[in-house]
């Protein structure tokens, strides 16, 4: 049976893969894009989707632009993949870069769920989180970025209990380190040189993320860690 998906960060890297492996499937895709042309960008891409139009910098844009966008009133899940990365230690990391991560990452993912929340009930559909290993330990320079991503995790837990009794399933994934553009940028800041070889394919982050969505009923995959393998 066709399911309908939300999607975030589905322009590149791990959100790219989920998006491509559920579009090829023949689900239905709502795909969030910053701003018109990146929807048209988005939309051509995956024939059959739509998107809604909102910048995550800015949550409280999100409750009209998902009006706009005329979502479906079921939605079997929303996979919360984009967000940003700025390192620096805490005697110098200015205020704009604890803003931008805490809003795009932690602050736009718990407002859109929320509007989305009575589609997903009516589904008894499922929401994805996609965290970082930085959401579980935090490591010099990593401050703001990791805060961000503990956030996350807390709006999962809380978000598991509370939704059970809708029969609304959460999951959260912690990806290593993966190769994508966020990476390449992370590498960038730490001032090394990057080998896209050395990490987690993005393809295999969205194997791990198809596979808690497609679980059977019965379960929930509530917290899976997938960490690079042996070289």
């Amino acid at each position: 049976m066709t399911q309908t998906h939300v999607l975030t960060g589905a322009g590149s890297g791990i959100g790219l893969a989920v998006a491509h492996r559920l579009s090829e499937r023949g689900d239905r895709l709502v795909l969030v894009a910053r701003d018109a042309a990146r929807a048209r960008e988005l939309t051509t891409a995956r024939p059959g989707s739509s998107a809604i139009v909102a910048d995550l910098r800015h949550p409280e844009s999100l409750a009209a632009a998902v009006r706009d966008a005329g979502v479906p009133d079921a939605i079997d899940s929303i996979v919360h993949a984009a967000g940003v990365v700025d390192l620096g230690p805490v005697a110098e990391l200015p205020i704009e870069a604890w803003v931008s991560q805490l809003t795009v990452n932690l602050i736009a993912a718990a407002e859109l769920t929320r509007l989305l929340l009575p589609a997903v009930r009516a589904a008894r559909g499922h929401v994805l989180f996609v965290n970082s290993g930085a959401g579980l330990s935090a490591h010099p320079d990593w401050s703001a970025y990791a805060a961000s991503k503990h956030g996350l995790k807390a709006l999962a837990d809380a978000l598991r209990g509370e939704e059970a009794p809708h029969g609304v399933r959460v999951t959260t994934v912690y990806p290593g380190r993966t190769a994508t553009p966020m990476q390449e940028r992370v590498h960038e800041q730490e001032g090394r040189g990057y080998d896209a070889g050395a990490f987690i394919d993005p393809e295999s982050a969205a194997t791990a993320i198809v596979t808690a969505l497609d679980l059977p009923r019965d379960a929930v995959m509530s917290d899976v860690t997938v960490r690079p393998g042996p070289r």
